[in-house]
């Protein structure tokens, strides 16, 4: 499924948060948001879900509008996402959680699918631990496969790995990168770690005070800022 976005504006009681956006990720490609906080990628992305409604524009997925109910009770059904601002209920298990989002989605099998990903997130020894109870790290974990649950074609990531020790940070940037391989999935990431956005994306859009100011291959970005880095090209456009 591919993401069209036109002419998107997202006005908060006269604060502009998102000024005219205008971008498309194609299917099957997986393609970085940066920008400093604040800078609006979390309204995006809520938008992009169609859980925030746009003041003005349009957000197409596979070319149908999303603010017409019907094309959006049947796209939002095939994309997911995580996001450290949206926690999961606390006083639900791990696997209760699994369970209830499993449903959400209807999705066949279940019991097969969260196994699937208890083993390959490594759940196994909280499954059954109240997710309030859990680490910063285990509640990422946990929340990633709650975004996987329904084996999305559209997957929306805002800092999937925050939390996470460097070790198991490599092992999840190494299963997303995997699984949008097989599943051809379209993934748009949202990060602060250039590390993992120079490794993941194959394009990269730098947003800042609402606006795309710039985009590119991070390798096209590093050479027209003439940095030797992704990081040290971030600095320079947000600083400017």
């Amino acid at each position: 499924m591919s993401i069209k976005i036109k002419n998107l504006y997202k006005n908060y009681k006269g604060f502009e948060a998102v000024k005219n956006l205008n971008f498309e990720i194609k299917k099957g490609s997986i393609t970085g948001l940066l920008g400093p906080n604040g800078c609006g990628k979390t309204t995006t992305i809520g938008m992009i879900l169609g859980l925030i409604r746009p003041t003005k524009g349009e957000v197409l997925i596979n070319n149908k509008d999303i603010e017409i109910e019907k094309n959006r009770i049947s796209v939002l059904e095939k994309m997911n996402f995580i996001s450290p601002y949206v926690e999961l209920p606390k006083k639900l298990s791990v696997k209760e959680n699994l369970i209830v989002y499993g449903k959400m989605y209807e999705v066949k099998n279940l019991q097969n699918r969260i196994n699937t990903l208890c083993n390959d997130l490594n759940l196994k020894e909280f499954l059954n631990k109240k997710t309030g109870e859990l680490s910063s790290g285990q509640k990422n974990r946990v929340s990633l496969a709650k975004s996987l649950i329904n084996n999305p074609e559209i997957l929306l990531l805002d800092e999937p790995t925050a939390s996470l020790d460097p070790d198991t940070g490599d092992y999840v940037r190494s299963y997303i990168e995997n699984y949008a391989k097989k599943n051809n999935t379209t993934i748009l990431l949202a990060s602060h770690n250039m590390s993992e956005v120079e490794r993941l994306c194959e394009n990269i859009m730098m947003m800042k005070q609402g606006k795309i100011i710039d985009d590119g291959t991070c390798e096209e970005l590093i050479f027209k800022h003439g940095r030797v880095n992704l990081e040290e090209t971030f600095l320079k456009l947000v600083r400017e």
